[in-house]
């Protein structure tokens, strides 16, 4: 039986602040709204997968204060760098604290939303390294500089190698069992 990631359920101090946050600066769309039953509070879901009626789902019942303590993040996959460049862009705008890091096999953004949950958005490289990984990335560098750049930090670490290649090996693994 395969698993596939469908959302994530937050509870939230700030409806208003947090909807914002995910409909404006990360893109989300509201497709649904209501009343949870027996619970007496509201629900907002969100989701930008036509597909998918909601991919994260916002609940105002959290009364804690600080950040979340029991999740690390949530990941969001763009398609290219061009896409994670347009992202770092919005949050810039926003004027989010991020953290380029690569894991070699990605190259990708953390930061928080404004309640403190950990976010990461990341577009895949064309190579699998083993992990884990985690160096600084320079988000000033161009697209072929950052490829250049990427392979020469990684290509000496274990299990270096085109991605294609890796992913052809897994999806035989899997087909094994």
């Amino acid at each position: 039986m395969k698993l596939s990631w469908s959302h994530v359920v937050l509870y939230v101090r700030d409806e208003q602040r947090m909807l914002d946050f995910y409909t404006r600066v990360l893109g989300f769309q509201v497709t649904d709204r209501g009343r949870i039953a027996g619970r007496g509070s509201d629900i907002v879901f969100l989701s930008q997968d036509p597909a998918e009626h909601h991919q994260i789902a916002l609940v105002p019942t959290r009364e804690d204060d600080g950040p979340s303590n029991s999740l690390a993040h949530i990941a969001f996959r763009v398609e290219s760098i061009k896409d994670l460049r347009t992202m770092i862009a919005c949050l810039k705008g926003d004027g989010a604290a991020m953290r380029p890091i690569t894991h070699g096999n990605t190259w990708s953004v953390y930061f928080q939303d404004p309640e403190q949950n950990g976010i990461e958005i990341f577009c895949n490289s064309p190579w699998h390294v083993q992990q884990p990984q985690a160096e600084p990335w320079d988000m000033s560098l161009d697209d072929e500089a950052l490829l250049a750049w990427t392979e020469q930090r990684f290509r000496h670490e274990p299990g270096f190698g085109p991605r294609t290649d890796y992913l052809a090996k897994r999806e035989k693994q899997l087909a094994k069992g």
